[in-house]
């Protein structure tokens, strides 16, 4: 994987505005904190970077969120294995929807699924595998929109529109 002073930058630049909106705006859900901006941004990082990349700025803004003490041990297989799927689904697919998509599956559904045992031997948490799937899901479904509109938005932006056409090819 060859890692560009560029990517290194934009991925130093969504790690800041991810572990900075984490203070911001967040929605308790149970044991979990559910942070939407973090799921576009894993959206926005998947179509930008690409899976491992995405992955390693979830990673990073879990641990910032947990090291400040505003996040949970949950963000790490929900935010990962979303940002990851994104990414995944974006090279697939090719179109913005689709790391969307992704994110929705691999946080939602997947990402919820495997914080049942950080759930129950990490946090001592006794709550079955579908009290995650619902709170990770709707965060998922409203970051992922969000993702997809500033990506939307940048795509009809003449200069980030170039970019992101000469980074990624010809994408809608």
């Amino acid at each position: 994987m060859k890692i560009s002073v560029q990517k290194l930058t934009l991925m130093a630049m969504l790690v800041a505005i991810g572990t900075l909106s984490s203070h911001i705006f967040w929605i308790p859900a149970g044991v979990a904190k559910a942070f939407p901006v973090q799921h576009a941004i894993n959206v926005i990082a998947g179509v930008t970077l690409g899976p491992i990349p995405a992955m390693l700025v979830a990673f990073s803004i879990g641990l910032l969120r947990n090291l400040f003490g505003v996040g949970s041990l949950l963000a790490f297989p929900g935010g990962m294995i979303g940002a990851l799927a994104a990414g995944y689904f974006y090279r697939k697919g090719r179109k913005y929807v689709f790391a969307a998509i992704g994110e929705w599956i691999g946080t939602g559904i997947i990402g919820a699924l495997a914080a049942v045992p950080v759930a129950t031997y990490v946090l001592g948490s006794k709550t079955g595998a579908f009290f995650f799937v619902a709170p990770f899901l709707v965060s998922s479904v409203v970051g992922g929109l969000l993702g997809w509109i500033v990506l939307r938005v940048l795509h009809k932006n003449a200069a980030a529109g170039n970019w992101l056409e000469e980074k990624q090819g010809k994408t809608v």
